[in-house]
Formats: structure tokens, C-alpha cells, sequence
């Protein structure tokens, strides 16, 4: 036998709604706050990405460039020897000017001259006023320890004998790692007339926070070439091409941008008025993004050049 039907228990009368709250209206002056909190949340992230992702990609973007321009200049026999080029025309910043090799902790990076903190954007940079590598004298070369690329950012693990290749407009240059020191450190003595050495320097410290510099030192163990003409000393050298200098010599872009800034904010808050927050944002929301991208990429060249 089937068991007995059984009826569902009636559901209970549903409770009658309740008055509806009425809608949130902020004031002129709630709406300018929340905005602004809001901006300036969009250009802390576009910072963070700016200095931690898309400074890395623009590295390897820079790289690529620079290696195809100074493969070409090898062809052609054209590469830098001096701090001019083959028309005795001054170096511009941020051109190929060495292709360093360095296999014990993978690093192979195209030098470009000039070590400003927009220089160093592009790869490691070299000292103006030093000798290239493989000439007679010191050579100097600054690179990032971790934004853009951070291609210095092993160099500690460079260990006393290990072998550094420096390509140049004179051929391939060997050198042999002397040891690593710190700022403060009693330096390698003085070189001698007819001898050659290389210094490598980057930042000291945690990730993205400089505490100071540190130096691979290496000694030329190939054959020395002549000395090209070289225009700048210590003296005439630019104070933003120092160690873990900033680049102030573009802070007119920084002004602009900022402008820009502001100007799309006060649109942003004619648009939330006129139209709605919704629309407003999704207008908005990649000029203010954009623009948050270039400015930080101002301010970071007023970081340190190494960092």
C-alpha cells in the first residue's frame, strides 16, 4: 500500500516591507573627498605597478633596442671607442656603448652612456668621465639593483676569479673579479700606468629601499686598448650622473603631467555630477590611470639612479 498523502504546511505570511531608506546624497564637498581618495589610490597603484611591473617590461623593451642599434654599429664598424662617435659628435645619453657578459650569475646587458637615474631606466650606464672598457685607466659602470630590470642586482653573488666579458667598438675585453666591498671599504690601490680596471656599482639594502652602494671590482686581463678622447672629467660631471643621484632635468614633464592630472579630475567631477559615478569613472578611469603611469614614471627618475 501507497503511504498517505501528506500536504505541505502553509508557508507563513511574509512580512510587510519595511519604509525604504532613502538614497545617500553627499554634498559638493563629500563628492570632491571621495574623488580625491579615489585618485589618489589610482596613482598609489600605478606606482606600485609602474616600479615593480611595467618598469621591467620597459627594460626589456629598451634592451632589445639597444642591442639590435649596437649589433649594427659592430657591423658597420661604427661603435663608440670615445665619448664621441665616428664624426667626433658628442654622445647623446642612453646610446649603446658595451655589451657586458657576466655567466656566473646570468647576466648579460647592453651598457648604455651616461648614468643618470633616466640613463639607468635603459640598462647599466657608464661613467662619462671614466675610461670604456678594455681601455687603459678605470671604467666605471652604475646599474639598477631592482627597478628596471634590476640587472646589477645579483652582483654580490659575484665571486674572486670569476670572469666578465665587455664587448666593444675595440673587440672583447676579459676581466677577472678582484672581490666585492661596501662604501667605506679601503678601495684596490691606486693602477698603475698601463693597467686597467673595472668597477661595478649598484645599490646596498633591501629591494626598492637604497641603503647605500657596493662595488665589484675586476682587473683587465686581456689585452689593453688605446684611450678614445673623452670631453668630461670628475669635475664637469653632471651631479645627477653621481652615485644614487636623482634626475631633476625633467621635472618640466613631471608639471605637465600634473596638470593634465587635474584637469581630468575636474572633469571627472563635472562628469559624476552630470551624468552619474558609473559613467563618469568608466570615461575617466583610464585618463586618470594613464596619466598616474606617466607621472610616476617622473618620480621615479627623482629616485636614486641605482635603485
Amino acid at each position: 500500500p501507497q503511504p498517505p498523502y501528506r500536504e505541505r504546511p502553509p508557508k507563513p505570511p511574509r512580512r510587510p516591507p519595511g519604509p525604504e531608506k532613502p538614497p545617500i546624497v553627499l554634498t559638493q564637498r563629500e563628492t570632491l573627498i571621495r574623488s580625491l581618495i579615489a585618485v589618489l589610490a589610482i596613482m598609489l597603484l600605478s606606482f606600485v605597478l609602474n616600479l615593480m611591473l611595467v618598469s621591467h617590461i620597459q627594460y626589456q623593451a629598451s634592451q632589445q633596442q639597444l642591442l639590435d642599434h649596437f649589433k649594427a654599429q659592430l657591423a658597420a664598424g661604427v661603435a663608440p671607442v670615445s665619448e664621441g662617435d665616428v664624426d667626433d659628435v658628442l654622445l647623446a645619453d642612453g646610446v649603446p656603448v658595451a655589451l657586458l657578459s657576466a655567466p656566473s650569475i646570468g647576466l648579460e646587458t647592453v651598457v648604455v652612456e651616461g648614468t643618470s637615474s633616466g640613463d639607468t631606466m635603459k640598462g647599466p650606464g657608464h661613467r662619462r668621465d671614466t675610461a670604456l672598457p678594455g681601455q687603459s685607466g678605470v671604467t666605471v659602470i652604475m646599474g639598477r639593483a631592482s627597478a628596471y630590470g634590476g640587472p646589477f642586482g645579483k652582483l654580490q653573488d659575484l665571486q674572486s676569479g670569476d670572469l666578465i666579458t665587455v664587448i666593444t667598438g675595440q673587440g672583447e675585453h676579459t676581466y677577472e673579479v678582484m672581490g666585492l666591498r661596501y662604501a667605506g671599504d679601503p678601495a684596490p690601490p691606486p693602477i698603475t700606468a698601463g693597467n686597467s680596471r673595472m668597477v661595478l656599482e649598484t645599490a646596498r639594502g633591501i629591494p626598492y629601499a637604497p641603503a647605500g652602494s657596493m662595488y665589484i671590482d675586476a682587473r683587465l686581463t686581456s689585452e689593453i686598448q688605446p684611450n678614445g678622447a673623452r670631453q668630461t672629467n670628475y669635475f664637469t660631471l653632471p651631479p645627477e650622473d653621481k652615485s644614487l643621484a636623482t634626475d631633476t632635468t625633467t621635472v618640466w614633464a613631471l608639471v605637465f603631467a600634473v596638470q593634465i592630472l587635474i584637469a581630468a579630475e575636474i572633469g571627472l567631477l563635472w562628469a559624476v555630477r552630470r551624468i552619474g559615478p558609473r559613467q563618469a569613472w568608466t570615461v575617466f578611469l583610464p585618463v586618470v590611470f594613464l596619466t598616474g603611469l606617466v607621472i610616476t614614471d617622473q618620480v621615479i627618475r627623482l629616485l636614486p639612479n641605482l635603485l
